[in-house]
């Protein structure tokens, strides 16, 4: 096992016949970043070590069909609590990404081939977890010609096939430069797309070098156009030196693009070669962000400390098909 963050316990990932941990550094990009210090946790974010029967059933499915999920490669801090309700947030086109951004743990490098029969391992352990809602998002896969998006639309379609009653979230990359990417992915009609913005323009760049902010933009408000009756989604991270003002304007950025949920959640440094924290915001600074959301129209917010994409996905689906129907 390994520690993360000094409060949460996370079992180390495993090869795919788990029985032993994978080889090589997972951050190859980062080892020439000069350290910096990991601030100490305050009191409002703690989270309790996966341990139950549930978690250890779920991750028993997980392995069983072969399956990557963000909750392990990303070290979220609520693997625990979600594992333990069997929601596990399946990771479709490998456990390597293309890309290299600055705040992300899932490994970088070169990616493996797809595999053809993901689409039906993911259907089988949605089926049987019995999921009423799954999130399904990926690695970056740059290397493919549409960037993964048949695949994803593969697995949807499949997915959908042996559980008809799930309703199906995809978090996808901004397929950049993949001309009809998006297209392929909103054919299979997606229950909720969403795409994170991660952080304010100013720090494009820096945390997210490979993306382009209007780009990712542009990429939710055709999701939109492309399939009205969905939803879309969009994520914030905060604590990594953008001002309460940009995140307002990143606000109104996805009004304008019809988007209807937003999430905001803090930062947490992986390691001491990632981008460093710029400070912890307090739950009363993410209740003000809330609210401001909320009064710019969004139909769904959830923003605190812990909050990531997939966090109470299902509990939220209902409510975000609830302020639909209100406002209808």
């Amino acid at each position: 096992m390994r520690y993360i963050w000094g409060m949460v316990t996370v079992i180390d990932k495993l090869s795919p016949d788990s029985r032993a941990p994978e080889a090589g550094p997972r951050h190859p990009e980062k080892a020439h970043r000069p350290d910096t210090a990991i601030p100490r946790k305050p009191d409002w974010i703690r989270v309790k070590a996966p341990v139950s029967r549930e978690y250890a059933a779920t991750r028993e499915v997980v392995r069983a069909n072969k399956l990557h999920t963000v909750c392990e490669e990303a070290a979220c801090p609520n693997i625990g609590e979600c594992w333990t309700k069997a929601h596990a947030t399946m990771m479709i086109m490998g456990d390597t990404c293309t890309r290299a951004c600055a705040f992300c743990n899932v490994k970088t490098g070169l990616p493996a081939a797809l595999d053809a029969d993901e689409p039906a391992n993911v259907a089988n352990a949605v089926k049987t977890l019995g999921l009423k809602h799954v999130v399904i998002t990926s690695v970056d896969r740059d290397d493919l010609a549409d960037g993964g998006a048949r695949h994803f639309a593969d697995v949807i379609t499949t997915t959908r096939s042996l559980s008809p009653n799930t309703s199906i979230e995809v978090l996808t990359p901004d397929f950049l430069r993949k001309d009809g990417a998006i297209e392929v992915v909103m054919q299979a009609r997606p229950d909720v797309f969403n795409h994170n913005l991660e952080t304010v323009p100013r720090l494009y760049l820096k945390i997210r070098p490979g993306a382009r902010y209007f780009a990712s933009l542009r990429l939710l408000e055709r999701a939109k156009e492309l399939y009205p009756e969905g939803f879309t989604k969009s994520g914030l991270m905060v604590g990594l030196g953008e001002t309460r003002e940009e995140i307002m304007q990143v606000m109104d950025d996805l009004r304008a693009a019809n988007v209807d949920f937003l999430t905001i959640g803090q930062y947490l440094q992986p390691t001491r070669k990632h981008a460093a924290l710029d400070r912890f915001w307090t739950p009363e600074e993410f209740a003000g962000l809330e609210a401001i959301a909320r009064a710019k129209g969004f139909a769904m917010v959830s923003a605190s400390p812990l909050t990531r994409s997939s966090y109470h996905a299902d509990s939220d689906f209902a409510q975000l098909k609830a302020a639909r129907a209100s406002r209808s």
